[in-house]
């Protein structure tokens, strides 16, 4: 155990108000590849990079490219949580644990038992038809060919928030509201890139904020920072 992740271990045991602030990086070790990376196939499947088919004018233009985007590359639903999600519940099952709040859309924060999570981008678990309001899960998309449809013939439309849209002012509220009474700040697997969630740091008002990531991150203000995998550091913890 490193010095740095000593140090973090300290913060962690006597802390009860500890808050993680997560992105792709915490689901990569599950197996969920960050949908910016581009794979050997990548380029011979679709005419347009991840961030445009993942905007909201892309998915009202071109509904069926973007299913097919959304089916191959969003969905994993055989990824199983790791070291990094397994014990972040086990500190909210010892009270330590506040909130977790993620950019993440796979629901493994759940699957591994944590209960208090802030999904800022929504989950691609919940879908809801357009028109009607009715609630449909991840199969409902899946299975389907082409544009998925409710009964009513309404859009099937993902939980997630997508390039061009906003944020979920309620949940956006409920992260700043815990980063700011935090004590202890842990953010892990994120390159802190994509705003707004990224500015949500900002709002930390403590001396114990620590960053696990591969690649050092500038400009966080840090007290802490190490750059190991976040699974592997957190196992030790």
């Amino acid at each position: 155990m490193t010095e740095a992740v000593k140090t973090l271990k300290d913060w962690i045991d006597h802390s009860d108000n500890i808050v993680f602030f997560g992105g792709a990086g915490v689901s990569t070790e599950s197996g969920i590849p960050d949908f910016r990376s581009v794979d050997g196939l990548y380029s011979q499947q679709y005419d347009y990079p991840p961030e445009t088919i993942l905007s909201h004018s892309f998915y009202e233009q071109h509904p069926e490219e973007f299913y097919r985007f959304y089916r191959n590359k969003m969905l994993c639903l055989d990824a199983r949580p790791n070291a990094a999600h397994r014990k972040l519940a086990e500190l909210e099952e010892r009270g330590k644990l506040r909130a977790v709040i993620t950019q993440n859309i796979d629901g493994l924060h759940q699957k591994a038992g944590s209960r208090n999570v802030l999904e800022l981008h929504g989950s691609v678990l919940r879908n809801h038809c357009t028109c009607c309001g009715r609630f449909f899960g991840v199969e409902a998309v899946l299975e389907s060919g082409g544009v998925p449809r409710c009964t009513c013939g309404g859009t099937v439309k993902p939980d997630v928030v997508l390039y061009e849209e906003g944020l979920d002012e309620d949940v956006m509220m409920r992260s700043v509201t815990a980063i700011r009474q935090a004590e202890v700040l842990i953010i892990g697997g994120t390159s802190l890139t994509v705003y707004p969630a990224a500015g949500l740091v900002r709002y930390y008002r403590g001396n114990k904020l620590a960053v696990i990531n591969k690649t050092a991150l500038a400009g966080t203000g840090a007290n802490l920072t190490v750059s190991e995998p976040i699974g592997q550091v957190m196992a030790q913890l």
